[in-house]
């Protein structure tokens, strides 16, 4: 076996994945029954401003074991609209809409992030209600003793002194919304944004004024439409769904399908949940040791996927005071960002089993940038350095081929000479090897222990945010889409078609012909990849070329440039 023909195998199957999974991502069938996309609470709300799944709402954590192991029961709400007044709140980096309905979270705007090139005035939505982008951040307070007393759920309205915030010069903003009981309890939700930060602090204070103690819980929940194409790129296939993490499983993806097959319920302490997509990620993360059970649930009248956490309950005495905080960070997949919020959160930047190879090439990269100031370049001189990394390996790879060139002509004769006799022709073939030397896995090996370091690269390329709308140079403006002329896949073609050139051909001429098609196949397959992925592959290509050429050259001389002729 051959380096090309192992090299070929590999990069079919990887092609094949990529087809499959993109197959299975946009002709998968709903499962029967599912209402269909687009289909919001809003439209199937009764006259009454009540959804006709209940009183108590579909989207409550009802029946979900709290931290304590009591089971939270959904209170009657009786204040629960269609519609409720907005408050909008600017700073630096993000625009948010919070509804006076439950302070719920119900649009942010990315302003340093624009939709595309073509649009850099318009910012990246987010976080929105309306049925295209469906996300939205609940949060509330639970009765933990299963009581029917009022309580303020993401479904209570609040109120709040103004409809306009905006941090300016301050370092943070902060909007309290207050909810009261008949019976003299009184909530204040305050969501506290920093400057330049895309977390959002949640704090609630309780004060228990009624005469007898009240036992709550407060819970979080991430509530999202199905992935659809327009999220996803052609040929690439990135996670979109829900994910937990917690002390015994850092980072547990739970997808819509699982949503659907089955209601999580797993204990949270010192995790997060969220909701992720390509370069962006909606999480809530609790205080640090505090208890949480995590919950899902599908929502099939309303075609949505939810995933939450409730916390261990809190008894407040009669004329005391309690209090719960948590933190929602909704923004880029920015590692650094990420780390600052919560253990294992930067792993929503996600690499796959390959996480462990992936990391180190990422900070090379973004090393290589600092020095740089361009990823194109950094994605450049990255492959550069891992090249010479593995420079002995490849040497012994090259080495080992440029012999199995020289006796090209030997094989042959032996096929000519015993025809159809495979034993034969095999045992020839052995005592060929072994009188020169030659080992036929020489070449293969080394490759084998270098491929996953090349699959890493590819997903760290594939999952970085920082190459999003990164310019390189010439037409090259957008680095995370396709080249919009295809002259990097066309240089792709004609570096595999050099490389091919360089290695022994097959034996058999019906394989030849075949391998001298797919440079052509896989430079219009690659057409449709990113740019900064296929701007690796070129510069892989062409180091190769290069390398092979001058440990090819040493060890066959003059008859390898007669061979080139």
């Amino acid at each position: 076996m051959d380096n090309q023909r192992l090299l070929l195998y590999m990069a079919f199957g990887f092609v094949s994945l990529l087809l499959y999974q993109t197959w299975m991502r946009d002709y998968h069938l709903p499962p029967p029954g599912q209402a269909p996309t687009g289909t919001t609470v809003e439209q199937t709300a009764g006259a009454n401003g009540v959804a006709p799944d209940g009183p108590t709402g579909v989207d409550l954590p009802q029946g979900v074991a709290s931290g304590d192991g009591s089971q939270a029961i959904a209170p009657v709400i009786a204040d629960k609209t269609i519609s409720a007044p907005s408050v909008k709140v600017k700073t630096d980096v993000m625009d948010i809409e919070i509804s006076t309905t439950g302070a719920t979270i119900t649009s942010v705007l990315l302003n340093d992030y624009p939709v595309s090139i073509e649009q850099p005035d318009v910012p990246f939505t987010l976080v929105s209600n309306t049925p295209e982008r469906f996300l939205v951040a609940q949060s509330g307070l639970f009765n933990a003793d299963g009581g029917a007393a009022p309580v303020p759920t993401h479904e209570a309205v609040m109120s709040v002194e103004s409809d306009s915030y905006e941090l300016g010069d301050a370092e943070s903003v902060s909007i309290p919304f207050v909810w009261q009981s008949d019976d003299g309890k009184t909530v204040t939700k305050t969501l506290t944004f920093k400057k330049g930060s895309y977390e959002v602090g949640v704090d609630y204070v309780i004060d228990n004024a009624s005469d007898a103690p009240w036992a709550i819980s407060q819970y979080r929940q991430l509530k999202r439409k199905p992935g659809t194409k327009d999220e996803k790129q052609q040929f690439v296939n990135t996670y979109i769904g829900a994910v937990v993490s917690n002390d015994e499983d850092r980072y547990n993806k739970v997808s819509f399908g699982d949503m659907e097959d089955e209601r999580l319920n797993t204990s949270v302490t010192n995790g997060w949940i969220a909701m992720i997509q390509h370069y962006f990620a909606t999480a809530w993360v609790p205080t640090p040791d505090e208890v949480n059970t995590a919950y899902t649930r599908y929502l099939p009248s309303e075609n949505r996927y939810l995933i939450g956490m409730i916390s261990s309950a809190k008894t407040i005495a009669p004329g005391t005071q309690g209090t719960f905080s948590t933190t929602a960070f909704i923004g880029p997949k920015i590692q650094d960002k990420l780390k600052e919020v919560a253990p294992n959160l930067e792993l929503t930047v996600d690499y796959g089993w390959l996480t462990i190879i992936a990391q180190p090439l990422f900070w090379l990269l973004k090393t290589i940038h600092g020095f740089v100031g361009n990823w194109g370049w950094a994605i450049i001189f990255s492959t550069c350095v891992i090249k010479a990394l593995f420079y002995k390996l490849s040497e012994s790879s090259y080495r080992s081929m440029a012999k199995m060139k020289k006796l090209q002509p030997k094989l042959a004769a032996l096929k000519e000479r015993h025809g159809d006799d495979r034993a034969a022709m095999g045992q020839a073939t052995m005592e060929l090897y072994k009188k020169e030397k030659a080992n036929p896995l020489g070449g293969c090996l080394p490759m084998l222990i270098q491929m996953p370091v090349f699959i890493a690269l590819y997903w760290t390329l594939l999952e970085s945010v920082e190459l999003r709308q990164a310019p390189w140079m010439f037409h090259i403006k957008d680095l995370s889409i396709r080249d919009p002329y295809f002259i990097l896949p066309v240089l792709m073609a004609v570096s595999m078609y050099i490389q091919q050139k360089l290695n022994p051909a097959p034996v058999d001429p019906i394989q030849a012909k075949v391998f001298q098609f797919l440079p052509l196949i896989f430079g219009v397959f690659f057409a449709m990849f990113p740019a900064g992925l296929v701007l690796y592959w070129v510069v892989n290509n062409i180091l190769t070329i290069l390398q092979q050429y001058y440990i090819t050259k040493k060890v066959l001389g003059d008859d390898f440039g007669k061979s080139m002729a």
